[in-house]
């Protein structure tokens, strides 16, 4: 399985419109091929920002890859630079590749 996460240094006062923008748009995931899961997450508040995070689960990093290339990452990121008034800098993208998984039950 692969990880991938962008995280994002929201300016203090527009979280809220930083959870709309991602809330409220067609994601084009559910019909792609590998991915598992997704998450925003909201994290630590500083003085200037609040730590977001986007984490998508896919089960091959080699799918992740084609998600990148693909008509769907397109329509799903298409107006994207607009909303940059709502961060600091540019999102910061990790992937990672995962060693051990540990399940419920």
């Amino acid at each position: 399985m692969f990880i991938a996460m962008n995280r994002f240094k929201v300016i203090r006062g527009s979280e809220a419109d930083f959870e709309t923008v991602w809330t409220s748009r067609d994601t084009h995931l559910r019909d792609v091929p590998g991915f598992i899961t997704f998450h925003l997450l909201r994290g630590p508040e500083r003085e200037d920002h609040t730590l977001f995070a986007s984490h998508t689960l896919w089960a091959s990093r080699a799918e992740f890859e084609a998600w990148t290339t693909s008509e769907a990452f397109r329509l799903a990121h298409r107006g994207a630079g607009g909303n940059k008034p709502l961060y600091l800098g540019h999102p910061e993208f990790e992937g990672f590749d995962v060693v051990q998984e540990i399940n419920a039950g």
